[in-house]
């Protein structure tokens, strides 16, 4: 199978290469030409047999919507446009409508698995008219993890985003009852090598993930995390989140208190956050601010 790629950054260059190792042709498009297959998305819609698939791996907002317009003028009707990045279900609904008019069909997808991804595979989560899944279903089954699990037609077009952005805010929290356990083990003079409790926990414990994992890694990096500021950014699929679970009259203590509590990490230097920080660079290769 044939694909276009728009975007080829941290998660979406090594979607490259894990698709063509599994005999697809891709052809990336990238505004940094040391990283480019062609040189504009006119040249890869050209380069691209019919019906097209052209997959979109760009920040959320304006950058999305840009790359969407123009492909909505660069297709033709039985084509697919697949937003792959963290873009806002709302969104997916109108640029649905908008590429329905011209005959184009629109999958979106929340993808997960970081900078781990070429080598364990992607959990995807895709919404949209059979249809079209369909006709991009090759490039679900390269990018998944291998075996039965790893990926989900979640519903109607808008589910694969908001499908993804529940596990972001569930992963919020993860990360911060990890990093609040951490902090207090450091407080307290009886404990003295926190790292190795952290790494008994791997086996044999209800809490054991592959988050523990990570943090396990990160601490063996710096056992202390002495070199990292305690400043955790958020993605925007937090907030967005406990905006869904006012408007659906959900409770989300959880969940929410971790949002805030990243919040609370751009007024001082959280110890709690080293970890938070430390875990998204662990699994993410999201940049860190050191001291």
């Amino acid at each position: 199978m044939e694909l276009g790629l728009v975007g080829l950054g941290k998660m979406g260059g090594n979607m490259r290469e894990r698709i063509r190792r599994a005999g697809h042709t891709v052809i990336g498009y990238d505004r940094n030409p040391d990283l480019a297959d062609v040189h504009s998305l006119e040249e890869l819609v050209g380069k691209l047999k019919g019906p097209r698939v052209v997959w979109v791996m760009v920040p959320a907002g304006a950058a999305t919507q840009s790359t969407v317009d123009q492909l909505g003028e660069l297709l033709e009707p039985g084509d697919v446009v697949v937003d792959g990045g963290n873009s806002r279900w709302t969104d997916d609904e109108k640029h649905a409508e908008e590429l329905a008019a011209k005959g184009i069909g629109f999958v979106d997808c929340g993808v997960s698995g970081g900078v781990w991804g070429l080598e364990n595979g992607y959990a995807l989560m895709y919404g949209g008219d059979v249809e079209n899944i369909t006709k991009v279903q090759p490039i679900f089954d390269a990018l998944k993890p291998e075996g039965d699990f790893g990926a989900v037609h979640a519903g109607k077009v808008g589910a694969g985003h908001f499908s993804k952005m529940v596990h972001n805010g569930i992963e919020y929290a993860m990360m911060q009852a990890y990093a609040e356990g951490w902090e207090l083990l450091e407080k307290v003079h009886s404990v003295t090598d926190v790292r190795e409790v952290f790494r008994s926990w791997q086996e044999g414990t209800v809490i054991r993930s592959w988050l523990l994992d990570l943090a396990v890694n990160a601490l063996d990096e710096d056992e202390h995390l002495e070199k990292l500021r305690g400043y955790a950014q958020d993605s925007g699929e937090g907030r967005w989140t406990v905006e869904a679970a006012i408007d659906h009259a959900v409770p989300l203590p959880a969940i929410t208190a971790s949002l805030f509590a990243r919040f609370a990490s751009r007024q001082e230097d959280s110890p709690q956050m080293k970890m938070v920080a430390a875990l998204r660079n662990q699994f993410g290769g999201h940049a860190v601010e050191t001291k």
